[in-house]
């Protein structure tokens, strides 16, 4: 099974970091937020990963190099910035991501998830996570119910971390599009499964959040190796 993290995105509210940088190789804790992600890749099972690049992604390319010091291969999809949001990113990546469902990651995201529960999804159609709702978006994005996905009150928040078949990107008729927009359509037909992640986890989209998470690091409440 393969991943991708999505780490084409400017980066607009952590600016002036991001001027000068892009957002995940900005420094949680020992590591940098993307590198933590491909520690816990590593750590559960997974050998190919695909990147997304775009806003100064020759700087990813040129930190992260081919994955080896994780243990890794890290293949690269480069886009334009601004190019094609988030579910275009995936369609761009999909020669690189083949036919089997892959894991999809935001490396906007710093968690606990074991990344190895994601291979028990290996055959999902599309599969996301969800948490309780942070504050900047106590309205949710899901409901959960039985394992399912559905389009009803009590929400939860999509973790920015789930299982996709690339079919689902592959049918989509326009160049630019929302990940949203893929997971809405598999709620629709009853084909989005999901699951609620009650451990650590911080969108470092604000400075405050940045700062929760460096804390979180630090003291150990992200991953183990934190």
């Amino acid at each position: 099974m393969k991943a991708m993290i999505l780490a084409a995105g400017r980066g607009e509210r952590l600016r002036p970091l991001t001027d000068e940088m892009p957002k995940p190789l900005i420094e949680v804790g020992a590591t940098s937020l993307i590198g933590h992600h491909l520690e816990g890749l590593a750590e559960g099972g997974f050998e190919d990963v695909v990147i997304n690049v775009a806003y100064r992604g020759e700087q990813i390319v040129d930190a992260l190099g081919d994955g080896s010091a994780w243990g890794l291969r890290l293949h690269y999809s480069r886009e334009t910035p601004g190019e094609l949001d988030t579910g275009g990113g995936v369609r761009r990546a999909l020669p690189l991501l083949g036919e089997a469902p892959f894991a999809l990651i935001s490396a906007d995201v710093f968690t606990d998830y074991d990344y190895a529960r994601l291979h028990e999804r290996r055959h999902a159609d599309v599969h996301c996570v969800l948490v309780d709702n942070p504050q900047h978006h106590a309205q949710g994005d899901f409901g959960l119910v039985e394992g399912r996905l559905v389009d009803d009150e009590p929400r939860l928040t999509y973790a920015g971390i789930g299982v996709f078949d690339p079919a689902r990107f592959a049918a989509m008729d326009t160049k630019r599009f929302a990940l949203s927009a893929v997971i809405r359509k598999a709620l629709a037909q009853g084909a989005a499964s999901g699951e609620h992640h009650q451990g650590a986890w911080i969108d470092v989209g604000r400075p405050s959040a940045l700062d929760a998470a460096r804390r979180a690091a630090v003291g150990g409440r992200g991953r183990n190796r934190c």
